[in-house]
């Protein structure tokens, strides 16, 4: 594979930006350190989170019988135990991670105003001669809706006499139907104002039509079978090397959930990563001669890639990133730190190593 690194993370983190998460460390000169700090610039990490749902649904004891006393058509009915999962949404987030062969040196001079650096705690470059304020992490778009729950019943709790009496399952499934048409009838004598001693408070009517709704929805499942969902949450760390056209991320199977990438029981979902070409002008620094110029700051310009998400003919993701590790690098003079009466000031952004602002 072409991966760099994947790693399958359970269970899933919150993933917030870099720069909202890490403390940042504010570094001087001092003698010890030879006037100088020492950073790295990032390589660009991919975090994938994949939601996904255990669905079991239970036929209802008196399943054939549901067209009979309730009128109720076939899609409305479980007719048989069944367990499957659904991949439910995809979402992908980038963040900076240090790259540990690309480390460069901030050095101070005699006649330079670069008094000091800010440094994440990891060692990426955030500010140079200025403060670094840590940005508010962005909201999550995460859509919740406010579900109101039921009483849990009991079924049976509502078992009456003559049900418990009955002779056939037949019988015992026209019994609890009448219960079903009975508890309906009370809950609209409720809602028209017909019933005898009814809550006269608007809290109290609103709990005994709750209890009414909660028992009716015990009988009717009887009929209609029971559906559970069980919500999971799993997360991958994709470290992009190159282009990466259809890597299987990994699998889904609607036996058994997320499994492996070379679990061949699931079939396989798909990470393309292509990188968008840009005319960026700028001239990678030679490794060899960056020992010879510590005077200069190395900062990076990303590249940008497509990012696509896909499971058999559906994409269920797609959008662009900057990429570290996919643009080049380019050089600040130390000329910039030469005037003392005008110091600059420098912002970077963390999680690419790009320049964010020169303030003079």
């Amino acid at each position: 594979m072409k991966f760099l690194n994947v790693l399958l993370l359970l269970p899933l983190f919150t993933f917030t930006s870099l720069a909202g998460q890490t403390k940042v460390i504010k570094r001087s000169a001092t003698k010890s350190a030879g006037y100088g700090v020492e950073y790295f610039l990032p390589k660009t990490v991919l975090t994938v989170s994949v939601a996904y749902s255990k669905i079991t649904q239970k036929a209802g004891l008196y399943a054939k019988y549901a067209g009979k006393f309730l009128g109720l058509d076939e899609q409305s009915v479980i007719s048989e135990d069944r367990m499957y999962y659904r991949l439910d949404g995809i979402n992908v987030e980038s963040k900076g991670v240090p790259d540990k062969t690309e480390s460069y040196l901030v050095e101070f001079k005699a006649k330079t105003t670069a008094p000091f650096v800010c440094l994440t705690e990891d060692g990426l470059i955030c500010t140079i001669n200025a403060e670094y304020e840590t940005p508010e992490s962005a909201p999550r778009n995460v859509k919740t809706e406010d579900i109101e729950k039921l009483p849990v019943v009991s079924v049976q709790s509502l078992f009456t006499e003559e049900y418990l009496h009955a002779g056939s399952t037949l019988k015992m499934a026209e019994v609890a139907s009448k219960q079903i048409y009975k508890l309906r009838e009370s809950r609209n004598d409720m809602l028209t104002g017909d019933a005898e001693n009814a809550p006269r408070d608007g809290e109290g009517m609103k709990l005994v039509l709750a209890a009414l709704e909660a028992q009716e929805k015990a009988m009717v499942e009887l009929f209609t079978g029971t559906v559970s969902v069980e919500k999971f949450d799993s997360g991958f760390e994709v470290e992009p090397a190159s282009d990466l056209g259809k890597e299987v991320l990994f699998r889904f199977s609607k036996h058994s959930g997320l499994v492996d990438a070379d679990d061949l029981s699931g079939n396989p979902v798909y990470i393309n990563v292509i990188k968008i070409d840009e005319e960026s002008g700028c001239v990678e620094p030679d490794p060899k001669k960056k020992a010879k110029e510590p005077e200069s700051i190395v900062y990076n310009v990303p590249g940008k890639a497509s990012v696509e998400i896909i499971y058999g003919s559906n994409s269920l993701y797609k959008n662009t990133f900057q990429i570290a590790q996919f643009g080049k690098k380019q050089i600040l003079a130390a000329s910039l730190f030469e005037d003392k009466k005008a110091p600059v000031k420098i912002y970077f952004y963390p999680d690419t190593g790009a320049v964010k602002q020169i303030i003079q």
